[in-house]
């Protein structure tokens, strides 16, 4: 749960919004900084390009290479980590991701944890400028190895993108980083939000941070903060079929509709890929398991690769970095529980002025909060930050009880 407000009690004007707000203050510290990694070498994407077919195409490893290469290199007790060790599946991803050369400035691809190099060298065959960042150092000599041999057509970085910009502040050692350090050190500038995609990233959710980690990526596209300072960074990513269903859940599906659905849906396309079985990728387990995360209320046979792509409308109209974090726990405390009322959720934050507000959106009086659509739930934070009544008011003290222990 989060923090308590003010009480009623306190002078001075309370809005619901500027509470909110308060709360969401103290969540900013999610990312703060950390060392730089290397020192800077070249703006990616500025050598001259090669079309696929005028150069030597790299070999793939076998599946049972890549296998024995991740066994090999494995330690005692490593974290989770699947691979694509398949060719086949390698250029099946290849194909959806549609990366390779193209007329015109293409943005840059970050690959995160690529261990044997299978879908790496399949991008670099179709053309693609790479950044392979890899936070095993056992992987690393293969990789480097690799970009030793292809004249600036692949960069490789020692680094966790999963680590970047963690809470707190001070020294830290590479693999965790400065995502500010990173990108000046790959020569990737600031881009207007409006303007295209200047960067794609590839990559596995975290199984064991899976959600914490949407979590953290919701929270700082909305602040435009460590990554999406740099613009609309694409995501493509590989998560469980289960929070797939979460972040593409439609109302009414009470089961799968959370915040999470409504924040995602709000701030990016999404689009599915690929869907492939989880037996079909490799894991660092020595036991060979596939470790499939249990789910008892969600389909979850897959692994589907998802584009996340935000848009480039996010932050017009009411919309602003300054309040966009107090539209997610308004939408946090909405979904908390999904068949009660919305009426009754606004009256508790101003008593009289829900159903005002509803007709002048609109929206049916008896709608329940799991039944109310992403768009509806920014237009009615937009009429409540111009909303006189709102602007007055105060939130009871359940509504937030305790910032420090949040859980994402």
């Amino acid at each position: 749960m989060l923090g308590a407000l003010p009480s009623p009690g306190l002078t001075g004007r309370r809005s619901v919004l500027a509470a909110l707000g308060v709360a969401a203050a103290a969540l900013r510290p999610l990312l703060c900084g950390l060392p730089g990694c290397r020192a800077p070498r070249r703006g990616l994407g500025q050598e001259p390009r090669q079309h696929p077919d005028s150069r030597l195409q790299l070999r793939l490893p076998e599946a049972a290479e890549a296998a024995r290469l991740v066994l090999e290199r494995a330690r005692s007790s490593p974290p989770l980590r699947r691979f694509i060790a398949c060719p086949d599946l390698a250029r099946a991803v290849h194909a959806s991701l549609e990366c390779g050369p193209a007329r015109g400035p293409e943005p840059v691809v970050l690959e995160c944890e690529p261990g044997p190099g299978v879908l790496t060298r399949t991008l670099l065959n179709a053309g693609a400028r790479v950044v392979a960042l890899e936070s095993d150092r056992a992987f690393l000599p293969d990789l480097q190895s690799l970009e030793n041999s292809l004249h600036g057509q692949l960069e490789v970085v020692y680094c966790d993108f999963f680590r970047l910009d963690p809470l707190g502040c001070g020294s830290m050692k590479p693999p965790a980083m400065y995502s500010e350090k990173l990108f000046e050190n790959l020569g990737i500038l600031t881009v207007p939000w409006t303007a295209d995609v200047p960067v794609k990233i590839i990559g596995f959710l975290p199984q064991k941070k899976e959600r914490n980690t949407l979590w953290k990526l919701i929270f700082v596209m909305y602040e435009r903060s460590s990554i999406y300072r740099y613009g609309r960074i694409e995501l493509n990513m590989f998560v469980s079929e289960k929070e797939y269903k979460v972040l593409t859940a439609k109302p009414g599906e009470l089961r799968s509709y959370q915040a999470l659905s409504v924040l995602w849906q709000t701030a990016c396309e999404i689009q599915l890929l690929h869907m492939e079985p989880w037996s079909s990728f490799l894991t660092n387990s020595k036991t060979r398991g596939l470790a499939i995360p249990k789910s008892t209320l969600l389909p979850n046979d897959h692994l589907c690769l998802v584009r996340m792509t935000p848009q480039r409308n996010l932050f017009t109209g009411g919309m602003t970095t300054t309040n966009s974090s107090t539209f997610i726990l308004m939408v946090k405390q909405c979904l908390a529980k999904r068949k009660s009322k919305l009426i009754d959720r606004l009256n508790s934050w101003s008593p009289g002025s829900g159903s005002k507000l509803l007709r002048e959106l609109e929206i049916p009086e008896n709608i329940i909060t799991g039944n109310l659509y992403p768009e509806e739930y920014r237009r009615l934070f937009e009429a409540m930050e111009h909303s006189k009544e709102f602007s007055q008011s105060w939130l009871y003290d359940e509504v937030l009880e305790n910032n420090r222990n949040i859980n994402f």
